[in-house]
């Protein structure tokens, strides 16, 4: 991951955002770049080094008074590339990046919706001001605040502008900034025309999209390994890129010391798939002591998002200490698209289609947002095979009908597209799912509610709830104290979050008062 900053004011100067840009420093261990294009504008980029390593690659690009910072990677960069040097164009870097100002020479904001990548990018022009967008997804972060006086600011995560911008919100994903206004370029959910095929066409386009999605997916410059969990997502995208590269991977698990119900999956995985494993693990004192720490880097009071990220946290950490990986391909967006466990429960298809939309919407604040930092803050990069655009766009395309459980097994239509072929062991492709948060040990929620019991013990927690306002207020003594945690470092900016992540509750068997799947009363064997 990178940093980008961007802001036009006279609030702070250079030395202020030199100290401020020390909170991301982790983002962009590499190297550092204030510039000022204008009187009253700054631009700056962290930069950890993933494509063209060297120093040409170091941002911002500036090209005939185009001045850009770009957090992601920009797939096919290389065919862009070749066309725009065709034309005359001359780059001067090896890296990906380089293209966006170019692009935006070429093509403006039109350049936005021709983008195939995971990318947050700031982009100043002479004569036309501050030009900021975000992929349709929102993988890669951005956030913008104003000062006193009014004028915008851009960062890469909320706590660059919280030292001087009041009310602070995430960049809206698949929009570009300009003139002032916020405008749509890519609704990732809005389906044009839905796909009504056979099981087994859709399932060999399911096959081939994420495939090509992994492939594109695994150009790095710098070492790259895979966080197995032994669940299906991340097993897949382990076993194909295991395929595409020939050679044995290096992947990474992690479980709690107690009862680790995923290590065991992960490793069986590992070993079918020839790969150089490593499974950490993690203590109830290690979970407690690292929750401030994590949800200062999360930004969020959500229940759910901030218990998944302490063993991932915990793991990225542990990989940047004791090895030499800067990229790590994930399988966050599969549940979106395919569905979670209470999914299950969807009356009917069209109910089905809205849940999944909407969570895909609501990603940026929940599960990419968590694999942004957990692993953005320990100086490596995420990488996401589920979100790529065009396997994202077909999946939401199929019949809903399709995609329902109606066979017993979740992810039925996913299952089945590597079901031919020696991809993964039958008990790994089959095996149900169990959410990380539960599947690194039970044992790691009970620490965290049992700890948050004694915190309060004697308290009146009805009165402590109601010292916030009714959208996200807390309703656990585990909600409130990470929502305390939340404020402690980012006051009354609570509506950067839509809100808890949750089942929905209008569905029957989904009115429950914890996100854990562990309530459902389809949980079964998912959690063994």
């Amino acid at each position: 991951m990178c940093t980008v900053f961007a802001y036009k004011g006279h609030v702070i100067g250079e030395k202020e955002i030199r100290s401020i840009l020390e909170r991301t420093r982790r983002r962009g261990p590499d190297d550092e770049k204030i510039l000022k294009p204008g009187e009253d504008i700054f631009l700056a980029f962290q930069r950890l080094s993933i494509m063209g390593v060297d120093q040409r690659g170091m941002q911002p690009f500036v090209y005939n008074g185009t001045y850009s910072v770009t957090n992601g990677e920009i797939y096919g960069f290389r065919k862009i590339r070749r066309a725009l040097e065709n034309e005359g164009y001359e780059f001067h870097s090896d890296s990906d990046c380089e293209v966006i100002p170019y692009l935006y020479e070429k093509y403006k904001e039109k350049m936005f919706s021709l983008l195939d990548a995971e990318y947050a990018t700031v982009i100043y022009k002479e004569g036309e001001g501050f030009i900021a967008s975000r992929d349709p997804i929102g993988i890669r972060p951005l956030f913008y605040g104003y000062d006193r006086d009014g004028n915008i600011a851009f960062g890469s995560e909320a706590c660059l502008l919280v030292p001087f911008c009041k009310e602070i919100m995430p960049f809206p994903p698949g929009h570009y900034y300009k003139g002032g206004e916020f405008i749509p370029y890519r609704e990732i959910s809005k389906v044009e025309r839905y796909t009504y095929q056979s099981e087994g066409e859709v399932t060999r386009n399911i096959r081939e999209k994420l495939i090509n999605a992994v492939e594109k997916r695994l150009d790095s410059d710098t070492p790259l390994a895979f966080l197995l969990s032994g669940g299906l997502d991340s097993s897949l995208v382990s076993s194909i890129a295991t395929k595409i590269l020939g050679k044995g991977i290096r992947t990474f698990s992690i479980g709690m010391e107690k009862d680790p119900i995923d290590s065991k999956y992960a490793e069986r995985t590992a070993a079918y798939l020839g790969a150089k494993h490593t499974n950490v693990t993690m203590t109830e004192s290690d979970v407690i002591s690292i929750l401030p720490e994590v949800i200062n880097a999360l930004a969020t009071y959500d229940i759910t998002t901030i218990r998944a990220s302490i063993g991932m946290y915990l793991l990225c950490k542990y990989i940047h200490e004791n090895t030499d990986t800067r990229v790590l391909l994930t399988g966050e967006v599969s549940d979106e698209l395919f569905g979670y466990k209470y999914t299950d429960f969807a009356p009917d298809a069209e109910e089905f289609e809205n849940e999944s939309k909407k969570r895909v919407r609501e990603l940026y604040a929940y599960d990419v947002l968590r694999a942004d930092r957990c692993i953005g803050d320990n100086s490596l990069e995420a990488r996401v095979p589920f979100g790529d655009l065009d396997f994202a766009s077909y999946v939401l395309s199929i019949d809903p009908e399709m995609k329902m459980n109606r066979t017993g097994h979740g992810k039925y239509l996913l299952r089945k597209a590597f079901s031919d072929g020696p991809w993964l062991p039958d008990d790994i492709l089959w095996r149900e799912k169990a959410a990380f948060s539960d599947a690194v040990g039970h044992s790691m929620v009970d620490d965290l509610k049992a700890y948050a019991a004694r915190y309060y013990a004697g308290k009146n927690l009805e009165k402590e709830y109601g010292k916030y306002p009714e959208e996200g207020r807390p309703f656990t003594p585990e909600s409130l104290l990470y929502r305390e945690i939340f404020e402690s470092f980012y006051p009354g900016l609570h509506r950067m979050i839509p809100g808890f992540w949750m089942p929905n509750s209008t569905w029957p068997g989904c009115s429950v008062k914890d996100p854990s799947a562990r309530v459902l009363s389809n949980y079964g064997k998912s959690g063994e």
